[in-house]
C-alpha cells in the first residue's frame, strides 16, 4: 500500500483557526495539494481584488507544497482554478496568465502541460480573494519525472501554452473540462441538454486518443450554468448519464452562474486504463445513506488500484429530497456522514482521506468558511489530507447548500 507523508512549509500562509487539513499530501506517486490562495501566516487575504497579483502568487505557493516532496509544477497533471468573475473578467487571458506562471516556475519543460479546468465564481472565500487552484502531480517512487503525453485532439477550442485537452501518465488520464463552445467560442447550442452531449462527445474523443474510453471514467465533474433548481439540472443529467454504463463513475454536479461566451457546461473526467490497455478492476459502493431524484447510473463511491473516489456527498434522503432544509452546519454533518458510510463499504474511514473539497453555500465571509472548516476539520486525526473549501451561491437541487467529494487511499 502507499506510503503517505504531509507538506506544510515553514511561513506558509494558514487558516483562521487550526485545522487538521495540510497544504499537500504525498500517497505513492500521486501527489494532492490543496487549494492555494493568497493570504498570510494569519489567514488574512493578500493583495485584495488584484487577479494578477494573486494568480502569480498561488501558482508559487503549488510549486512551493510541491518541492516539499521533491516535486514541482513539472509534475502537474491536473490543475482546477476557481476565480472571482463579476463578468469583468476575460477567460482566456486569466488561463494565459496561469500558464505563464506555470511556464516560468518550469511547468511542461518538454510542452505536455497539464490537463486544467478553469471554473468562474461571483466570488471566493475571503473579500478581496479572487483566485483558488488546486493540484494532483504524479512523480515516480525514486524521485524522477514520470513519463506522460497529452492529446491534441483537433476541433476542439484551442488552450493556451501550456495546457493539454487531456493528459495521461501511467495508468492515469486526466481530461481537461470540456464545453459546448464550438472552436470560433460561439456556443454550439443554447439548450443545456444540447451542450452536455457536446461537451460528453468531447471528453469521450480526448479519452480515445489517450487509450481509454469512457467506460474508464473513475470520477466526473461536471459545471453548469444553473438556478439551483432540478428543472434546470434534471435535463442535462440524463443526458449525461446516457452516456455510462451502471454502475458507473461517481460524480459531483454543480452550478456556477455564469461560464462565458454563452457556455452551458465544462465536464471534467479522471479515467484510469492499465498501461498495456486492460481495463482495471474496479469495486462500486452500493447505494448510500441518500439518493438522487431520478435514476441515474453513477456510483455513490468506487475503488479503482489504491484509490477509492466518493461522489459529491448531499444531505438527501433516500427519496431525493433536501433534509435539514436552512441549516448548513447539519447538512454539511450529513454530508460527512454519508461520507464515512461510503468509505466504510471499502473498509476505510474518514483518515483515509487524502484529498477533499467541500463546496458549501456562502457568500464571502470567513465567519462562513471558519463554521464548515471547523465542523470538517473535527471529523479528521490531525495531519489530514489536502482539502478545498469553495463557496457557491447555489448548488444542482432546491434547499441543498452543501456538497462534500473525497478521494481516499488505503493506509500502509
Amino acid at each position: 500500500m502507499p506510503a503517505r507523508s504531509h507538506a506544510w512549509p515553514r511561513g506558509h500562509w494558514d487558516w483562521y483557526q487550526h485545522l487538521a487539513f495540510k497544504h499537500g499530501i504525498r500517497a505513492g506517486e500521486l501527489i494532492f495539494v490543496g487549494g492555494q490562495v493568497d493570504k498570510d501566516e494569519r489567514g488574512d487575504p493578500l493583495r485584495p481584488h488584484d487577479l494578477a497579483a494573486q494568480t502569480g502568487v498561488v501558482v508559487r505557493h503549488i510549486d512551493t507544497v510541491l518541492r516539499e516532496f521533491g516535486a514541482g509544477l513539472a509534475d502537474v497533471t491536473r490543475l482546477g482554478a476557481f476565480y472571482a468573475d463579476d463578468g469583468s473578467v476575460d477567460p482566456d487571458a486569466f488561463l494565459t496568465d496561469v500558464g505563464r506562471h506555470v511556464l516560468d516556475l518550469g511547468g511542461a519543460p518538454d510542452g505536455v502541460g497539464p490537463a486544467i479546468t478553469p471554473v468562474p465564481l461571483p466570488w471566493l472565500a475571503l473579500p478581496g480573494m479572487m483566485v483558488e487552484i488546486e493540484a494532483v502531480a504524479r512523480l515516480g517512487r525514486d524521485g524522477r519525472r514520470l513519463p506522460r503525453r497529452a492529446a491534441t485532439s483537433p476541433g476542439l477550442p484551442l488552450l493556451p501554452p501550456p495546457f493539454s485537452h487531456g493528459l495521461r501518465s501511467g495508468e492515469h488520464v486526466w481530461v481537461s473540462g470540456q464545453s459546448g463552445r464550438a472552436a470560433d467560442n460561439r456556443a454550439a447550442a443554447d439548450d443545456l441538454a444540447t451542450q452536455t452531449a457536446v461537451a460528453m462527445e468531447r471528453v469521450a474523443r480526448v479519452l480515445a486518443e489517450l487509450g481509454a474510453d469512457l467506460d474508464d471514467a473513475v470520477k466526473v465533474n461536471t459545471w453548469f450554468a444553473g438556478d439551483g433548481t432540478r428543472a434546470t439540472w434534471e435535463p442535462a443529467a440524463r443526458e449525461r448519464a446516457r452516456w455510462f454504463r451502471a454502475p458507473g463513475p461517481v460524480v459531483t454536479d454543480l452550478p456556477t452562474p455564469r461560464l462565458g461566451r454563452g457556455e452551458g457546461t465544462r465536464v471534467e473526467v479522471w479515467a484510469m486504463r492499465g498501461e498495456d490497455g486492460a481495463r482495471r478492476p474496479r469495486r462500486h459502493a452500493p447505494a448510500g445513506t441518500w439518493r438522487w431524484p431520478i435514476a441515474l447510473p453513477h456510483a455513490m463511491g468506487l475503488r479503482c488500484g489504491d484509490l477509492v473516489f466518493v461522489g459529491g456527498q448531499l444531505p438527501l434522503d433516500g427519496e431525493g429530497r433536501a433534509v435539514e432544509r436552512g441549516d448548513l452546519v447539519a447538512q454539511t454533518r450529513r454530508a460527512m456522514e454519508a461520507t464515512r458510510a461510503v468509505l466504510a463499504e471499502f473498509g476505510l474511514g474518514l483518515d483515509d482521506m487524502v484529498k477533499q473539497t467541500s463546496f458549501y453555500h456562502g457568500e464571502s465571509r470567513p465567519e462562513v468558511i471558519v463554521a464548515n472548516q471547523r465542523l470538517r476539520s473535527s471529523y479528521y486525526t490531525e495531519p489530514a489530507g489536502a482539502s478545498t473549501g469553495v463557496p457557491l451561491p447555489r448548488f444542482a437541487l432546491e434547499d441543498v447548500l452543501v456538497t462534500i467529494e473525497t478521494i481516499a487511499m488505503p493506509p500502509d
